[in-house]
């Protein structure tokens, strides 16, 4: 038994645009890769009540810029590498100086630079001095003498008789403390890496020359 082959249109041609529609097919999959895992970290974040304003530093970029390739690539990343990697790895925290976290209560409130209030500024805020507590079960304290105010706020009495003193916890002072695990990123990214070899396909466009 024998097989002909015949070639029908220039195969240079045929070969180019095959060519064409390849690295068109690539760069399409990996732009639609990169932004569809950028949407599922952002969703894995504010689902986990992380906030918008994190989830909005996730981003993506194509490679390379303006032009198709069969070697097209996405990167997706953080500028926020540091917060969102510790709630994606849930690490175990120490203090730097070898002593105890302080963790405040809402007594402390909010520091005026956003996040967590320290010792140190909640006395220079409130001009109260914060004494050590130690408790042999539980974490130890750092509490003041004061009042809560009508927000539970600990704040300095004005009261001379010392009508509504009393002490109040500020902090907690634990030696470590691990971060909860709160995303799976990984997760998103092996779904969105197993998908590409599909993407290319569906998006490889079938050559007919004229």
């Amino acid at each position: 038994m024998k097989f002909g082959v015949s070639i029908v249109g220039d195969i240079v041609r045929l070969m180019e645009a095959e060519a064409k529609a390849g690295e068109k097919a690539v760069t399409t999959a990996m732009r639609d890769a990169g932004t569809g895992l950028k949407t599922a970290w952002r969703a894995q974040i504010t689902g986990s009540g992380l906030g918008a304003r994190l989830a909005r530093t996730i981003r993506s970029e194509q490679f390379p810029k303006g032009r198709t390739s069969l070697n097209a690539a996405a990167l997706v990343w953080s500028k926020a590498p540091v917060i969102v990697g510790a709630h994606d790895t849930g690490p175990l925290i120490r203090s730097m100086n070898g002593f105890w976290l302080a963790i405040p209560t809402p007594a402390a409130g909010k520091s005026l630079r956003g996040g967590r209030i320290t010792p140190g500024e909640w006395e220079r805020r409130t001009g109260l001095r914060l004494r050590f507590v130690y408790r042999r079960t539980g974490p130890s304290l750092l509490v003041a003498e004061g009042r809560l105010n009508s927000k539970g706020r600990a704040v300095a009495s004005r009261s001379k008789t010392g009508r509504g003193l009393t002490t109040v916890p500020i902090f907690l002072l634990v030696p470590q403390v691990r971060l909860p695990k709160r995303l799976d990123l990984a997760r998103d990214a092996e779904r969105v890496r197993d998908a590409v070899p599909g993407l290319i396909v569906a998006n490889w466009v079938e050559v007919q020359l004229r």
